[in-house]
């Protein structure tokens, strides 16, 4: 079974790319709790963060750093929280949220809005200032 990331991955689904590499994609989450947050994903379809390979784990948190810092540039934040929940697609995935306060990655929260030409300029921006 191919998840909704994979075909995003191969771009047969569009969304908003940070970055990628030959193992990871970084793009916006189209539902977002934050403004900037993002979705961190493997390339390869693994269903559950941890049956992972340890060496493509620790890579992925290493790109994930960079892309937490590159939006950290961008949007306003204290931090930027981490969470892994797994249940709501089959593909592991990492999501960076750029936090204020505990409050602000409560996965019960309304979702935000933003135009498709917010989220592109948002993407661009970020992209901008990712180190890979």
């Amino acid at each position: 079974m191919t998840t909704i990331f994979s075909k995003i991955v191969k771009n047969e689904i569009p969304s908003y790319r940070i970055a990628e590499d030959d193992r990871f994609y970084a793009f916006l989450d189209i539902n977002p709790l934050m403004k900037g947050h993002t979705l961190v994903i493997p390339k390869k379809e693994v269903d559950y963060l941890f049956d992972m390979e340890d060496d493509l784990l620790a890579g992925m948190n290493v790109f994930a750093k960079k892309i937490a810092r590159a939006i950290e540039k961008v949007v306003a934040c204290k931090r930027i929280g981490v969470a892994v929940l797994g249940l709501e697609v089959p593909h592991a995935h990492i999501h960076l949220i750029p936090i204020n306060s505990e409050s602000d990655i409560s996965f019960s929260r309304p979702k935000l809005k933003f135009s498709e030409e917010e989220f592109m300029d948002l993407a661009e921006k970020i992209s901008r200032e990712v180190k890979l």
